[in-house]
């Protein structure tokens, strides 16, 4: 069985590999991968990759296009009825995963907006309907990401992963309010860090209970590498701010963030380039488990359940409507600050990534239940790297381009917030190993962040 999977791993898609393989495939693993009853649980879990995910996708994309055959199998007798009609992407989208629930917020929110004027509710409603939707885009991302194969499949990760973010992000900009954008953003690379890595460590550890789960060493160092030189982008123009050792007050550090940012991004994008042409060892690493992952791979990741047509179609739906929501959401911030005497910097930093988080949160988590660190580290790692990395300078370069002066100083106290917990974390993914006691530490560290942020008043005005 090594065979195969190294031919799928390099890509020769030779005729006679691929039937021979086909045939070894129909033999072999079906019977191991169980019976169907087993395996119908699995279908209604959509499982949103980050983009550091994607490549592993890609890599055994080869493998799961056998799948198809068996998958079908699994699939209730509805679907099947449906299968021909459009309906059939409208159902598989927006009605199969149980988070959809919460998507009548949304228009909720903007009844709301135009008959009470409550900012409060409005607030509220829009954050409960944004959240599914900005699962369903990391999922039609992923379906996507079926059809480019994985270079663009991890591009298209990045940008869609955390489209979310970005989208209330320009829609604040656009207003000026360059704080609320600092620290949602902030707070989104926090409350990945901290909240999301650590509930996904205590229940991972608490269900493998004596056994010690492990990931992989190289990769988690690499990613916090990599947040702390974002923490090193976004420190200086705060110290200088607050050093009072500028040439030009208040200039400089602007400029020095504009050019931090584009370095930044050139970092981001080679970090991806390196991430992706590194694929060999990925697959390297695959051969170990090869008959294992391949299996698990056929039992999640059936095949496309929606046209690549349809996926892109989904993207600027779904885009379109995040957009309206944000901008109902950023108007009401201010005034559900008011109304309920929570501070803005909390709104801000606490709940605003609630909303981006909420799909990677669960995923992250199902992950670790399941013995694979290395995806939970990929999903809440490498979201907060992707953030830090890329977003937030995104976001500097966007502002320099509408004429606001967006930069990197967030202020002593959020700074040193982000410094302390990239710390943190840096040193709890030192050694390779997790388990449920420090899951519950991060998760600790968090509420203390948390509290701070409810006690912290912002001096600084816009």
């Amino acid at each position: 069985g090594m065979d195969e999977s190294k031919v799928s791993c390099n890509g020769e898609r030779g005729g006679e590999h691929e039937s021979h393989d086909a045939g070894k495939w129909q033999n072999v693993d079906f019977d191991q991968m169980g019976p169907i009853e087993e395996r119908l649980d699995v279908d209604d879990e959509e499982i949103p990759f980050s983009s550091s995910q994607a490549t592993e996708v890609g890599a055994l994309q080869f493998e799961s296009s056998h799948c198809v055959p068996h998958a079908n199998m699994s699939n209730s007798w509805f679907l099947r009825k449906i299968r021909i009609s459009p309906f059939r992407s409208i159902y598989v989208v927006l009605m199969k995963a149980k988070i959809n629930v919460l998507l009548p917020f949304g228009p909720l929110a903007i009844l709301l907006h135009y008959l009470t004027g409550k900012h409060g509710w409005v607030f509220f409603f829009s954050l409960l309907g944004i959240a599914p939707l900005a699962e369903r885009l990391g999922y039609a991302t992923e379906q996507l990401a079926f059809y480019t194969g994985p270079t663009a499949g991890g591009l298209l990760n990045a940008t869609f992963g955390n489209a979310t973010e970005m989208i209330i992000s320009v829609y604040a900009l656009k207003n000026g309010m360059i704080r609320v954008v600092q620290q949602s953003l902030l707070g989104s690379i926090l409350s990945n860090m901290l909240l999301v890595l650590g509930c996904a460590f205590f229940t991972g550890g608490i269900v493998h209970y004596p056994k010690v789960q492990v990931f992989n060493k190289a990769a988690a160092v690499v990613n916090s590498g990599l947040l702390l030189m974002a923490v090193m982008g976004i420190l200086f123009p705060a110290v200088l701010h607050f050093t009072h050792t500028e040439v030009h007050f208040g200039d400089s550090e602007l400029s020095l963030s504009r050019f931090s940012s584009c370095v930044m991004l050139v970092a981001y994008a080679s970090y991806l380039f390196f991430q992706l042409k590194s694929q060999p060892n990925l697959c390297s690493a695959i051969d170990d488990g090869a008959r294992e992952t391949t299996a698990e791979v056929c039992d999640e990741e059936e095949a496309p359940e929606i046209t690549h047509w349809e996926a892109i179609g989904w993207l600027a739906i779904l885009t379109l409507w995040v957009s309206i929501l944000s901008g109902y959401l950023v108007d009401a911030i201010q005034g559900a600050s008011d109304s309920s005497h929570i501070p803005v910097a909390f709104i801000s930093v606490i709940l605003l990534p609630i909303v981006g988080n909420a799909a990677e949160h669960a995923s992250a988590i199902m992950f670790a239940m399941k013995d694979k660190l290395d995806i939970t580290l990929g999903v809440a790692i490498g979201s907060s790297t992707q953030i830090a990395m890329f977003v937030i300078p995104f976001c500097v370069v966007v502002g320099w381009a509408m004429g606001q002066r967006m930069d990197l100083n967030f202020q002593l106290f959020e700074t040193a917030t982000l410094f302390i917990a990239v710390l943190v974390v840096a040193f709890m993914l030192q050694e390779g190993t997790s388990n449920y006691f420090k899951g519950l530490m991060l998760t600790l560290c968090y509420l203390i962040v948390a509290a701070s942020f409810f006690v912290h008043v912002d001096k600084s005005t816009g």
